[in-house]
């Protein structure tokens, strides 16, 4: 009896298993089918909307010994003096003997965000500049961080936190991350906003992130066809002019970005030789060609031996030489023919059929693209 229920219970598990199955492939099948559209906020920016980069200098104290040397370092030495005189503490009668490794010299990277406003915080990056070993533990001083301008836009300050882990023994080291640099999350105060206004202008620019003249007059279509009284104009492949006409100008586009649109994708092969990266578009298309690829390797390999002679008998010891030879020609591989027009999917699965690997197949791309049968724009890095 209760093996027979135990049977009915896997039944009963393996049908709930397979059902489940059946919905997360149509779940993905569903999502798959509408994955080429996306929405007008992921693919473009309102021009002017963007952030600004700031920087500032200053110190970082609380350090575990792992500071900057500061006879070495002047300027840590210089700012750690001027920093004791603002708070009333006189050092330069003795700045010979004024020696520590628990300040570090820092730059401090922000960037602000669009629409700041005044008491809002900001995360900031945190890199040394001198011979610092490690930041971790350490706690960043009020630093002022600048603009391009010159003016002081935000204010920094906090416990630093880096997630690098680096230990060090009389014979060995073990390092991971990069411990001179760490994160301070929320860590500046917004002391100045950069004024924007979206209201009072008579148009709108959206600049589009990929430029390309087939998505901007989609994405221009898209925006006439759904905001009535709202003419949409693609003046080049970055830009869609919108004539607001005196409509909200928050309103409208709190509106038009959640607008579905099918970006259009230039034939675009990417090579990245320096790691032997491979990215190549859907549109990538191939004129028939014939394709062989093979290499001469010559493997030598030497594995001496030990002779020895017997027990108490005449002779000595002697290395005897054993040495291996193999020739690989790759006779094995043929050439592939490739009949015009193939896709993307068709052109990897020939070159896989071939044998060949990622450092061969950017050889034979660019030999394709040499002759003339890869229609597709080619993106060395």
């Amino acid at each position: 009896m209760d093996r027979a229920r135990w049977s009915l219970g896997q039944k009963a598990f393996a049908r709930a298993k397979t059902g489940l199955a059946w919905l997360l492939l149509a779940c993905l099948l569903a999502g798959g089918a509408g994955a080429q559209t996306v929405r007008i906020k992921d693919i473009a920016d309102i021009e002017g909307v963007r952030d600004n980069q700031l920087v500032g200098y200053g110190l970082v104290v609380g350090l575990a010994g792992t500071g900057d040397r500061l006879r070495t370092a002047i300027f840590t030495r210089q700012s750690l003096i001027g920093m004791l005189e603002r708070l009333g503490v006189n050092t330069r009668d003795n700045e010979a003997r004024l020696d520590t490794r628990n300040v570090a010299a820092v730059m401090v990277t922000a960037n602000l965000p669009a629409f700041a406003r005044p008491g809002s915080r900001i995360d900031i990056a945190v890199s040394a500049l001198g011979d610092a070993t490690n930041l971790q533990g350490g706690t960043l001083l009020v630093t002022p961080l600048l603009g391009a301008d010159g003016e002081v836009y935000a204010v920094a300050q906090g416990a630093v936190a880096t997630s690098a882990v680096a230990a060090r023994g009389a014979a060995a080291s073990v390092q991971r991350g990069v411990p001179t640099s760490a994160r301070i999350a929320s860590g500046a105060i917004v002391e100045r906003e950069i004024p924007f206004a979206l209201t009072g202008r008579p148009a709108l620019r959206l600049s589009l992130r990929n430029p390309d003249l087939t998505t901007a007059r989609r994405v221009a279509a898209a925006i006439n066809a759904a905001a009535a009284g709202t003419p949409a104009t693609a003046t080049d492949p970055r830009t869609v002019v919108l004539a607001l006409g005196g409509r909200d100008p928050v309103a409208l586009l709190a509106e038009i970005e959640q607008l579905r649109v099918e970006p259009d994708q230039a034939a675009r092969v990417v090579i990245e030789e320096a790691s032997g990266t491979i990215v190549m578009g859907a549109n990538v298309r191939v004129s028939t060609v014939a394709i062989a690829q093979g290499n001469l390797t010559i493997r030598i390999t030497e594995t001496p031996q030990v002779a020895q002679p017997n027990p108490f008998g005449a002779g000595e010891t002697r290395e005897v030489p054993r040495t291996s030879i193999e020739v690989d020609d790759q006779a094995e591989r043929r050439m592939g023919v490739l009949r015009g027009g193939v896709t993307l999917q068709e052109l990897v699965r020939g070159l896989n059929a071939l044998g060949v690997g990622p450092r061969d197949l950017i050889a034979i791309l660019q030999s394709i693209k040499a002759a003339g049968a890869l229609q597709a724009e080619m993106e060395l890095r």
